[in-house]
């Protein structure tokens, strides 16, 4: 974890909520933002908004689906103008949605997503073990019109032009943690709403093993949904550099308050948009 020195903070623009040495929130919208340089990202880690009719605070979680793949590919096209050359996406999305109508979620971003300029590398399963929740069957016990329903979600790997890192850099992965996080099958729990007070977090060990198994110690790391702040803590507990954009100024609020507990509260120097 890396020691949080004070500094002098410079609000160097009005939508800069929170800055330290090592992460940045922005209080704006990842479509508008204009306080990121392009060129200037490493790895990006989003579970963007799933348009499963959650209740965010400031989103429109039950768009039409034309309308949310038309914002999809808006917004990966300024996640690819941001990122650098050898820049990373590790996007966590679902394999497909059953509400409202089946939709291929998986395969259709995967196609919107080269048409704006990023190449596919790999996808990984990510098992939640989650099916003890599921409430739809379709036609019970019936060749009717049952429900198919797996309990996993992925993270697709896209790079923008180059795979290989163009220059050296240190990596801080153990040869266990590469053995079982190269293995396409990732097997943990998620991460309780109620507790976080976010709809949707995911569970610190998802960008936790992304920014270790696809980025260097001190590259710098993007989520332009930070929601919660799970993509900042995990930045925080591997020596990168974070930053995170959020529509709503309470789940800024919240991501501000998950950073200080993660360091000390009185090594912090910082300027709050208020």
């Amino acid at each position: 974890m890396p020691t949080i020195t004070r500094e002098k903070i410079t609000q160097v623009v009005s939508n800069l909520y929170f800055k330290t040495d090592h992460v940045s929130i922005y209080h704006d919208d990842i479509l508008r933002i204009k306080s990121i340089r392009n060129g200037s990202i490493d790895l990006t880690i989003t579970s963007p908004p799933y348009n499963v009719d959650l209740k965010y605070n400031s989103h429109d979680d039950k768009m039409d689906y034309a309308a949310y793949l038309t914002f999809t590919k808006e917004w990966l096209a300024k996640c690819y103008d941001l990122s650098k050359d050898d820049g990373r996406f590790c996007l966590n999305i679902p394999l497909d949605k059953n509400k409202d109508g089946q939709q291929s979620v998986c395969a259709d971003i995967t196609t919107i997503a080269k048409q704006v300029g990023w190449k596919y590398h790999s996808t990984i399963i990510w098992n939640e073990g989650n099916i003890s929740r599921r409430t739809a069957w379709g036609s019970w016990l019936s060749a009717s019109a049952p429900y198919v329903i797996a309990p996993v979600e992925v993270i697709l790997i896209l790079y923008k032009k180059f795979w290989k890192k163009q220059l050296p850099g240190k990596s801080d992965i153990n040869k266990e943690e590469f053995m079982d996080w190269t293995n396409g099958v990732w097997t943990f729990h998620g991460e309780s709403g109620k507790r976080i007070g976010h709809p949707a977090p995911f569970p610190v060990e998802l960008p936790k093993r992304c920014i270790k198994l696809f980025s260097y110690v001190d590259d710098t790391i993007l989520d332009p949904f930070l929601g919660s702040g799970t993509t900042l803590v995990a930045c925080l507990s591997t020596n990168r550099k974070g930053i995170g954009i959020e529509m709503d100024k309470q789940y800024c609020a919240l991501a501000k308050r998950r950073v200080f507990n993660v360091t000390a509260q009185d090594k912090f120097s910082f300027k709050e948009k208020v």
